[in-house]
């Protein structure tokens, strides 16, 4: 039981990643590598200011601003540069690596003696059921702690999912939707498309970035390698949210990137406790993602013939 809440709630962690990446890949088409380096930056920022006793929600606040001004910063490249989408997203990818070294003055940063979001929760918890260890969920033994942050994480990505959709409701977020699907069109509309992409790829990881800071304190640490292979995962979270409930309505989609990650993420951790070589699960990742994007074609086309 402790293996499939804690998978379910480091699959909610990962589901705002999936929503900034089916923000950059989806609403923009824009190949957006720098989830990979914003999500690390989000939780360097975030584990550093909780080492200097910052409150844990406004460390994270600040893990978000971080995220987007690495997204502003590749958006900005990008479109007042004219360099290539791909290479701006690696140029400040690469370039954040040595920020979150500077930001944390070390390759990892361990959060177990500061206080959290997680280690919040797990006060809330014992104030609320008392000092028992575990307690009883239809006939389940879950640990306090496991439990009350499963409920503050799935409060905070159902906060943040609301938040996007009700922004993606309003003029400005309607306006970034069609600027993605039809720029020549929202430009002879009078929408400043540079402007807009710029928004949309802040905004996007923005929400990778609160993905990082949520899982350096769920996991304890932040660490400079934590980000590597991220776009691929979130990838794949929208790819299975996709297939789950389709691409038309703006709410599904939402949920399905959520529902996405989540069933990713149990299913990973499945296949690890099946036996899996732990050093062979990037690889499994890059060939499931890679199925998920030629089936539908192949499929097609045999449906054609």
């Amino acid at each position: 039981m402790t293996l499939l809440i804690g998978s379910t709630t480091m699959g909610l962690i990962l589901a705002l990643l999936a929503l900034g990446v089916y923000l950059s890949f989806r609403v923009f088409n824009f190949p957006d590598i720098t989830a990979d380096g914003s999500i690390t930056f989000g939780a360097s920022v975030t584990a550093i200011l909780l080492v200097h006793h910052w409150s844990p929600w406004l460390a994270t606040l600040v893990g978000f601003a971080a995220g987007t001004i690495a997204g502003t910063t590749t958006g900005v490249l990008h479109t007042k540069f004219k360099i290539n989408g791909l290479l701006s997203g690696i140029l400040v990818m690469t370039a954040l690596y040595s920020v979150n070294l500077h930001v944390m003055g070390k390759s990892n940063v361990p959060l177990l003696s500061a206080a959290t979001l997680a280690s919040d929760a797990e006060s809330l918890g014992t104030w609320l059921v008392g000092p028992r260890a575990n307690i009883d969920v239809l006939g389940w033994e879950l640990a306090t702690r496991d439990a009350a942050i499963l409920v503050l994480v799935l409060f905070v990505v159902a906060l943040v999912a609301a938040v996007v959709f009700a922004f993606f409701r309003t003029n400005l977020g309607t306006a970034m939707r069609a600027t993605g699907q039809n720029p020549q069109m929202s430009q002879a509309l009078g929408v400043n498309v540079g402007n807009m992409t710029i928004l949309g790829l802040a905004l996007a990881n923005g929400l990778v970035a609160l993905s990082g800071a949520l899982l350096a304190q769920y996991q304890g640490f932040a660490d400079v390698q934590m980000g590597i292979g991220m776009v691929v995962w979130g990838l794949a979270s929208v790819i299975i949210g996709e297939a789950l409930v389709g691409t038309q309505q703006l709410g599904l989609v939402i949920t399905g990137a959520v529902m996405g990650s989540v069933l990713f993420r149990l299913l990973v951790a499945g296949v690890l406790r099946a036996g899996l070589d732990p050093n062979d699960l990037k690889l499994l990742t890059a060939a499931f993602v890679f199925a998920a994007l030629i089936l539908p074609e192949l499929l097609g086309r045999r449906a054609r013939a």
